[in-house]
């Protein structure tokens, strides 16, 4: 819990991350679920169907991706990571609320590597995936 409140405060400093309303809601130990409403502003221009930014995906994917290897640290608040490889395959256009869950495939001393969904309520209600994504991050442990 007291990880979850650091997060919050990170994010809210963040800029970008503030920017976009991304919101953690779940985050176990190599596992973190974040959320980004729909917005107007992150809308393709001229998009018949409202659809989201691909690039808001894949921020999502990264993002998620580096809190959920941080999670595995002795100490999540010290040391840093950088990402190294981002690979986002694209299934269908987001039109509503963006979901993503990383996990952690293995966090080793030096590298890090995640796997990543993300999904969206689509406009016949259901939720569907909408992208998918693998990382792999250079991680320097304290």
């Amino acid at each position: 819990e007291e990880h979850e409140e650091l997060l919050a405060a990170f994010v809210e400093s963040h800029g970008f991350l503030s920017w976009l309303n991304l919101r953690v809601e779940e985050l176990e130990r190599g596992r973190i679920v974040m959320s980004v409403p729909y917005d107007e502003k992150l809308v393709n221009p001229g998009s018949s169907v409202g659809s989201i930014h691909g690039g808001v995906a894949a921020s999502l994917i990264d993002t998620a991706s580096g809190f959920a290897l941080r999670s595995t640290f002795d100490d999540p608040t010290t040391g840093s990571l950088a990402t190294t490889d981002l690979n986002v395959t694209y299934l269908r256009p987001a039109t509503d609320d963006l979901r993503v869950e990383a996990e952690v495939l293995r966090a080793g001393e030096s590298m890090g590597f995640t796997d990543t969904l993300v999904t969206s309520v689509a406009p016949d209600g259901e939720t569907k995936d909408v992208a998918v994504g693998r990382t792999s991050y250079r991680l320097f442990r304290e």
